[in-house]
């Protein structure tokens, strides 16, 4: 690995353990075995580092809900039994000892313009991944506005859930609750709306 790569996984690595605002750029580079000079020459500052950082660590745990390591999903893609499936996977992620999603508390209250300019922007992403999911299709295939529509759905969804478990595991909702709720919304709606 070159020192690029080698400061993405020492600050994926400090995140986990001491979250943004306790992380230092020398925590980074005695993580990484790199120097303070490498952060800005190939990320421009120790918060962009730590926001890709972030976001890789993100993307990497996608690979426990979506079906990934030849587990099959149940359930036809947009059906109640496909979104129980992906949010009960999503949730034994957040059962997890030191969760990555804690860590998305902190950034969802962390006052760093830099990092929260760069995941604002990937935001679209992460819903276009939860459609393709939840809808059975590549990520290539969601349209921007399906993703700024029903993407944006279920990252309001995520953030919630997210908070829950942080604040109270015992009482925040699994993926049977979830599908319960949803499956209410689904039956009051009128037939000739639904239409």
């Amino acid at each position: 690995m070159g020192h690029r790569e080698d400061l993405l996984e020492g600050a994926k690595r400090c995140l986990l353990e001491k979250g943004f605002a306790r992380t230092t750029a020398r925590d980074i580079v005695k993580a990484s075995g790199t120097n303070l000079a490498s952060i800005g020459y190939h990320y421009g500052s120790k918060d962009a580092l730590l926001a890709q950082a972030y976001v890789a660590i993100v993307e990497n745990m996608s690979d426990a809900f979506d079906g990934g390591d030849g587990i099959a999903f149940e359930g036809a893609p947009g059906s109640l039994e496909r979104f129980r499936h992906v949010w009960s996977g999503i949730v034994a992620t957040m059962r997890e000892p030191n969760s990555i999603w804690r860590l998305s508390m902190e950034v969802m209250t962390i006052d760093m313009p830099e990092v929260r300019e760069h995941l604002a922007r990937a935001q679209r992403e992460g819903g276009r991944g939860l459609v393709s999911l939840l809808q059975g299709v590549p990520e290539d295939e969601v349209s921007d506005e399906t993703a700024d529509t029903l993407g944006r759905f279920y990252m309001t969804l995520m953030t919630g859930l997210i908070a829950q478990w942080t604040f109270d595991p015992k009482t925040a909702p699994d993926g049977d609750a979830l599908t319960e709720g949803l499956r209410q919304i689904v039956a009051s709606v009128p037939a000739a709306e639904a239409g």
